[in-house]
């Protein structure tokens, strides 16, 4: 096989894509039904964090034991690669020891680097500018709940950071489109995004008119890992920014809520949007484990029949 990478969302194609949600759905419904299925004996996945996380390396870890493989953890901090090791000799020698790498990691230069040197697939558990996994888990949760997300309308509220980045990819791959809001100053920059054109992406200063019949309204925490110090500054840029009842009103009668987590409550949502009728939330953070799960076993045993 030829090795395939999950570096950037349009990564795989349409039908790909389509085949691992399909995929999704028949591991979850083992995993509900609580039969074993092990297509990954004796493989093993070396998950590599610069960044901290809780749900990335809780779904990798336990979604590999699930399919019958093992996951070993590398933080940087207590490897070679927090002393200095050039990330292309790292990935010659971890990538001859395993069967597949998931990085964490700050610059996607870095997982670029990895993955140009490896000799197994790499999959972006997060970089500063994308994160690919979560919105498989995303797109998959709208499809659960209503069906085909092409020609829908996704809201993004907040920040254009690397999760908006992944939306506006996958827009571009499935045919839907996006209203973006932000404050100014943190618009969405359509190179850093990766992005083809911008046929499928439309940005508002208003907030309130971005949400304006909304099929799905998602947001994520003003201040992302590695950007700390301008937590005061943001607080007050994004104050105007928050998802609240009034603005899931605005969206579709029907609309969904969804949010990566952590959330915080008061910021970027409301508690009365996070816990009520609208969120799935928890439906999402789960989904993560499961399309995972088919990405692990497509990477590494490409389109297997049920």
């Amino acid at each position: 096989m030829t090795i395939r990478h999950f570096l950037q969302f349009r990564d795989l194609s349409r039908d790909e894509l389509g085949y691992l949600f399909e995929r999704t759905g028949w591991i979850k419904a083992r995993f509900k039904r609580y039969e074993r299925y092990w297509p990954l004996a004796d493989r093993t996945l070396v998950m590599i964090f610069e960044k901290q996380s809780t749900r990335t390396r809780l779904s990798f870890e336990a979604g590999m034991q699930q399919l019958g493989g093992s996951a070993i953890y590398l933080n940087t901090r207590d490897s070679q690669l927090g002393r200095g090791e050039p990330v292309e000799d790292a990935a010659q020698v971890i990538s001859r020891m395993s069967d597949a790498v998931m990085i964490r990691t700050f610059e996607q230069d870095i997982i670029e680097r990895f993955a140009a040197n490896s000799r197994v697939p790499v999959i972006n558990g997060l970089t500063n500018e994308y994160h690919p996994c979560q919105i498989l888990a995303d797109i998959y949760t709208y499809i659960e709940h209503r069906g085909d997300i092409a020609g829908k309308t996704v809201c993004w509220i907040g920040d254009s950071n690397n999760v908006c980045n992944t939306w506006l990819q996958a827009a571009e791959v499935f045919g839907f489109n996006v209203h973006v809001s932000t404050p100014p100053g943190y618009e969405v920059e359509p190179e850093r995004a990766g992005l083809y054109g911008t046929n499928h992406y439309e940005e508002f200063t208003d907030p309130m008119q971005a949400a304006r019949d909304a099929d799905l309204v998602t947001t994520d925490v003003w201040t992302s890992m590695g950007f700390e110090a301008e937590n005061e500054a943001r607080k007050k840029d994004f104050e105007d920014w928050q998802v609240d009842a009034d603005m899931m009103r605005v969206a579709k009668k029907d609309a969904l809520f969804m949010h990566c987590l952590p959330a915080h409550r008061g910021e970027e949502v409301s508690a009365e949007v996070m816990d009520g009728p609208h969120s799935v939330v928890w439906d999402e953070a789960e989904n993560r484990l499961h399309t995972q799960k088919a990405l692990l076993e497509f990477l590494l045993l490409g389109k297997v029949e049920s």
